[in-house]
């Protein structure tokens, strides 16, 4: 019969898979955004808003490198964009126009699954995707009017507006944006760098004033967040 005590020294010890351990991290997170209104239609325009965004983030660590991610994100960003209209008085040039500067805040609830490569010691690449649900809370157009006062009435029997307004609290747009994002970075120790794109997926106009009015919002940003 075998010894069970005999040592055997050509007998390769099969290595032990570390046992999972369920853990959390917190990271406070900060850097810059640029959100990108896609209109289409008549009195919307194309804008590109840029600014900044803060907060802080929860993340469920999973088993095989995964994790998932929540949390609650603030941001502002600002952005002016020219909205030409044919002129009433000359026929041939479009001297008449809207100055729209717009300021909008927001907060953003992201679901993301995350999965992550070790590199190099304490470096690790992660690629990440998911929804997340941005809530507009306000988005003020201080709106200047370079128009005539013929093409200004003629704008606001439309509905149009030629003085300054906030687009939620007037309900020309839905407060809900509901994106999908892609992205990744890279992480060494308790330091993340993150890059993304997000892509929106619904329709904010909520009262349409003319024919084929459609915006979405997409965005890419560049963050910096530390594990607390």
């Amino acid at each position: 019969t075998a010894n069970d005590g005999f040592f055997d020294p050509t007998r390769k010890e099969k290595p032990k898979r570390e046992a999972y351990k369920f853990a959390c991290e917190y990271r406070i997170e900060a850097g810059y955004i640029q959100n990108d209104q896609r209109a289409h239609g008549d009195t919307l325009r194309y804008t590109f808003l840029h600014g900044a965004r803060v907060g802080a983030t929860f993340q469920f660590l999973l088993p095989y490198r995964f994790s998932l991610q929540t949390g609650l994100l603030y941001s502002i960003s600002a952005g002016r964009s020219n909205q030409h209209w044919r002129s009433m008085t000359q026929e041939t040039v479009q001297t008449e126009y809207l100055r729209h500067t717009v300021v909008e805040h927001d907060l953003t609830i992201p679901i993301r699954a995350y999965y992550t490569i070790p590199l190099w010691k304490k470096l690790n690449m992660f690629f990440y995707t998911g929804p997340q649900l941005q809530i507009g809370v306000a988005e003020r157009d201080y709106l200047q009017n370079f128009m005539t006062d013929r093409a200004s009435a003629w704008l606001q029997e439309l509905g149009g507006h030629t003085t300054p307004y906030d687009r939620f609290a007037e309900k020309e747009l839905w407060r809900a944006n509901i994106q999908w994002g892609l992205g990744g970075g890279l992480e060494w120790d308790k330091h993340r760098l993150v890059a993304g794109y997000d892509f929106g997926l619904n329709n904010l106009v909520r009262t349409p004033i003319g024919n084929g009015q459609k915006m979405s919002e997409w965005g890419w940003h560049v963050t910096y967040s530390y594990k607390l």
